[in-house]
């Protein structure tokens, strides 16, 4: 067995980035990319690979908002909500939206392709966190509502997982409030 305290010690206190807080610069291409294929070593049953990414920087930042905007004020969203939807997608340098894109199979389930679809979510946010990135996973409203999926060309079959904004932190929040472990676990004792 060989340990690894660097990474035990970063995942022990690593802290997700609000999108507020999220500036230029972002990653260039080469770093996208290293951070996707860090993001898709996760349990993938199947090797079926049940997700894809919808990539979302430079002008398209604003265009997006525009979006966000207009489909609020058509579902009649209070402005505020509207307008916290948005504004993280004008400032953050890159949001990487995560797609989950289930495959039929006999043998892996859905939720099994869900799940990984999540993993990817969170291992993207991670490897850009490790990397000295600033980073966070959002979902809310427009990753449930069929005209943003529309907007982004979803297949019928495929839904949001997660919105994964990156960028250079302009601040680090505080800590927050963990969970009690102990309070959590219970064991099978037969």
């Amino acid at each position: 067995m060989t340990a690894q305290p660097t990474v035990l010690d970063f995942l022990l206190t690593r802290r997700s980035r609000p999108a507020k807080l999220l500036t230029d610069p972002g990653p260039d291409e080469a770093q996208l990319m290293t951070l996707l294929a860090a993001a898709t070593r996760v349990p993938d049953h199947g090797k079926l690979e049940p997700w894809r990414f919808v990539i979302i920087q430079g002008a398209a930042r604003a265009l997006f908002a525009r979006k966000l905007r207009a489909r609020a004020d058509a579902l009649g969203l209070e402005p505020e909500k509207s307008e916290r939807a948005a504004s993280c997608f004008e400032t953050s340098p890159l949001v990487v939206v995560v797609i989950a894109s289930p495959k039929p199979s006999e043998k892996i389930p859905e939720i099994e392709q869900t799940l990984s679809a999540g993993a990817v979510c969170l291992s993207l946010v991670n490897a850009a966190l490790a990397s000295g990135w600033g980073a966070c996973w959002l979902s809310g409203w427009p990753a449930y509502d069929g005209a943003i999926q529309e907007a982004l060309a979803l297949e019928p079959q495929e839904w949001i997982s997660g919105f994964i904004h990156i960028g250079t932190a302009s601040a680090i929040p505080p800590e927050r409030p963990r969970p009690d472990i102990a309070s959590l676990v219970t064991r099978f004792h037969g």
